[in-house]
């Protein structure tokens, strides 16, 4: 592959797009150390979960797999490299089976995000969670989405999204609307659920990466520098992370 150019020359929701995001992911050295971070961050936070399956979901892209071998991988999209194809609405597993389920950069695709959580709390066992990194909705986080990136951001937007499309079509404000805005909602519908954390991170190793769609803007080795100056402004991740981590627990 062609790492010198990072446009996607294939229809978002095809295959071969996430085939293509995946080679990138692989190869750019700046974000590759991002998603390892990111993966270890979830894969920690699932190390006290009790027995069962752990599932990712939205696998295709990414390479969880390498490193927690014992995930099934999942994907929407018929790809070669995931376990079991299937949707998040309607997961094909038995009731109190799942230990937990990992999501990178997911929830704000699935078109009706309550469906999922009803399948995540009849699947997983009692104890066991719920794990995403998601767009975080902070001062610094809206202005980029909502100015520098092609995925919408609509922080008054209804709770689902528009069916058919599943890369292209989005909200990246849902994880806000469902477990900030909306925690009444949150609490009534999924009373076996709990909302353990919510935390606010990476203001800007994302954008230093350039993402999936453009060359780094610093050299590999600069990844350790951002990373310091990121953990110096932790204080004001609610003002500055982009992303979040969420974690939710079946009672």
């Amino acid at each position: 592959m062609n790492m010198s150019k990072y446009k996607n020359p294939y229809p978002l929701d095809t295959p071969e797009s996430t085939l293509f995001n995946r080679e990138i992911i692989l190869h750019k050295k700046f974000l590759n150390r991002l998603y390892t971070e990111w993966y270890k961050q979830l894969i920690r936070r699932a190390e006290d979960c009790p027995h069962g399956i752990f599932l990712e979901i939205g696998s295709g892209g990414g390479f969880m797999k390498n490193m927690f071998s014992q995930v099934v991988t999942s994907d929407i999209l018929d790809l070669p490299l995931v376990d079991l194809v299937c949707s998040a609405e309607q997961l094909p597993f038995e009731d109190n089976s799942l230990s937990c389920i990992m999501m990178l950069n997911v929830f704000h695709h699935i078109p009706k995000p309550y469906l999922f959580l009803e399948e995540a709390q009849r699947c997983l066992v009692p104890g066991g969670k719920i794990l995403m990194i998601e767009p975080a909705n902070s001062s610094w986080g809206r202005f980029i989405y909502k100015h520098f990136h092609h995925e919408p951001f609509d922080p008054n937007a209804d709770r689902e999204i528009n069916p058919g499309n599943p890369v292209s079509n989005s909200n990246q404000a849902l994880p806000y609307i469902y477990f900030e805005r909306d925690m009444k909602y949150f609490n009534e519908q999924f009373q076996k659920l709990q909302l353990n954390e919510i935390q606010y991170h990476t203001p800007f190793l994302y954008l230093v990466s350039g993402g999936l769609s453009r060359k780094a803007f610093l050299p590999p080795f600069m990844h350790g520098t951002v990373n310091f100056l990121e953990r110096l402004l932790s204080p004001l991740n609610k003002q500055l992370g982009m992303f979040c981590t969420v974690e939710i627990e079946k009672r």
